[in-house]
Parts: C-alpha cells; structure tokens; sequence
C-alpha cells in the first residue's frame, strides 16, 4: 500500500489551485474582462509585461483597469492565452510557475489574427486562503543581430 504524506499532499492540492488560478486568468483575456485580469493581483505587485514601460504600474498601457480595457479594445474577440509545457512549483504559501505562452488576437479592422510565443514567469502568494499573482514576468527574445527586433516568429 502506498502512503501519501500531508506535506505532498498539500503540495499537489497547492498545485493544482495554481494551475486552476492560471487558468482563470487566461479565461478573463478571453472574456475581454479588464477589472477580472486585475482581479488576480495582489496590491502592489510587480508586473514586467510585454508593452513599456520596463515595469506597469497605474497610469501605464496596463497597469490599471481603464489601461487593460483600452488595451482590450484594440481587438475584435477574445484575446487567447493558451500556457504550454506550465511548471509549477508550490510550498505552503508562496509558488512559482513557469510556461512558453502563446497570444492569439485580431487587431481591430485586421482581416486575420496574429498569434506568437512569448515566455511568462508568475509569483504567486496565497493570501487570505486565495492565490494571488504577486510577481508577473512576460519578454519576448530579441534578435541579438544589432537590429533587436522582438523574435515574434519563434515556435516551441
């Protein structure tokens, strides 16, 4: 008989609610839901997101709802964020993940949608028994050839 201790029992229950908050993260682009993307910060988190500045924050394109609502509004449809290969790492109340991410969307007016890889890190914190996002990491590799153009053409 296999025994299963409470220790990775805990960690796999803390697993699998981080996959779970992932998850609902990503439904809230789809759903073009600005305050619910936000929802999953906890207060003064830090956010490294792919349009500048080097760190959002209120009053940047995304870091306040009016900013992720306007951001949003440059699409027709959802806005798909699809996490391959997530790792995830977590202990009592603190998690780290990991994924290759893909974003699909139509531009306003485009006549198709584009789609590209880009790499996301996230904290998490587990703060009055919720998840939250406390650190969030998007980039996109560069082209190291002098003319640094983002590597938007890169595939897992």
């Amino acid at each position: 008989m296999t025994t299963t201790s409470s220790t990775s029992t805990a960690t796999g229950t803390a697993e699998a609610e981080i996959r779970s908050v992932l998850e609902e993260y990503t439904d809230a682009y789809a759903r073009r839901d600005a305050e619910g993307i936000l929802a999953f910060f906890a207060p003064g988190a830090s956010r490294y997101d792919l349009a500048p500045p080097l760190q959002q924050a209120p009053g940047t394109m995304v870091g306040d709802v009016e900013g992720v609502a306007a951001w949003l509004a440059g699409f027709d449809g959802p806005v798909l964020i699809e996490h391959r290969d997530l790792e995830v790492t977590a202990d009592g109340k603190v998690a780290f993940a990991h994924a290759l991410t893909r974003m699909t969307a139509t531009p306003t007016g485009a006549p198709s949608s584009f789609s590209f890889w880009l790499r996301s890190t996230y904290g998490l914190r587990r703060q009055d028994g919720r998840w939250l996002l406390v650190h969030q990491h998007r980039s996109t590799p560069f082209h190291m050839d002098g003319s640094f153009r983002a590597a938007v053409d890169l595939e897992p």
